[in-house]
């Protein structure tokens, strides 16, 4: 029976982990819902040594810029396949153009968080790891659904400004594909086959609810968060040509129409 690690079990590694459960793979994973504690070292390098497969959704620390895991236990997985959720972030600014996995990252001369997020995901490369580099994250619980419920639903106006996103449940089913197709080491990115402005996700979650789209506002009206502003500085479209071709995944939510209407009845 497959065996996977998972480090970091949060919101998108526990659908791959009932993804896999379902395929009767054995999982066991550190993390706030996990069975393993991250600081339990003897327990996580036990778990190590007899997993078959490790997958690691843990983000660089803010004030090292160190990658957890690697530092922790090292980079030597033995004869597991190994995979690492990162994050389309690692592109920075391409002024609304399209990336794909041979795109420059901002691995090399930037500064901040995308920084070590990029630097933690060469890392990985080198090692030999299957990379998955994940656009803004949705699904139940987890949607602008969520936010026009509690009044922070925002439209800014930014008319040129374009996102790539992907529903939870895509990138659950990219993984496994790769996990269980033994997918060759690489980046492979998962994201929807419609980049688009977060205006528009806006605008058609309040048709679906029937409601009117909150005001248009200036950048500096919207008084958004510093990590929020980040997120606002940057414009690209993801392409995930490669994840078709290489993984055979097919997404079900191709684009945000379809994963809207899907979570509709699911809201609060």
């Amino acid at each position: 029976m497959p065996k996977l690690l998972i480090f970091g079990l949060g919101y998108t590694a526990t659908r791959i982990a009932h993804s896999l459960h379902s395929l009767g793979w054995e999982v066991v994973a550190t993390g706030r819902n996990g069975n393993l504690s991250f600081d339990d070292a003897d327990s996580v390098r036990a778990a190590l040594a007899s997993a078959s497969h490790v997958l690691s959704s843990v983000p660089p620390d803010r004030e090292s810029g160190l990658d957890p895991v690697l530092s922790t236990f090292g980079r030597d997985f033995g004869r597991a396949w190994y995979g690492y959720l990162s994050s389309t972030g690692v592109y920075g600014d391409a002024g609304g153009a399209w990336v794909d996995e041979h795109s420059p990252t901002v691995a090399d001369g930037g500064t901040g968080r995308r920084t070590a997020r990029a630097e933690a995901d060469a890392l990985w490369l080198e090692l030999g790891a299957r990379v998955f580099r994940l656009p803004g994250i949705y699904g139940p619980g987890r949607s602008i659904f969520d936010r026009i419920a509690v009044g922070k639903a925002k439209r800014i106006d930014l008319p040129d400004q374009i996102f790539s996103r992907a529903h939870v449940e895509d990138i659950a089913s990219g993984v496994v594909a790769a996990l269980t197709g033994d997918a060759p080491e690489g980046a492979y990115n998962l994201g929807d086959d419609l980049p688009a402005s977060q205006n528009a996700v806006v605008e058609e979650a309040c048709a679906l609810l029937g409601a009117e789209p909150p005001p248009l506002m200036s950048l500096e009206e919207a008084d958004l968060s510093p990590m929020a502003r980040g997120f606002y500085a940057e414009n690209r479209r993801v392409a995930n040509g490669k994840a078709r071709r290489v993984l055979g995944w097919v997404p079900r939510y191709p684009t945000y129409r379809e994963g809207l209407r899907a979570l509709l009845p699911l809201r609060p």
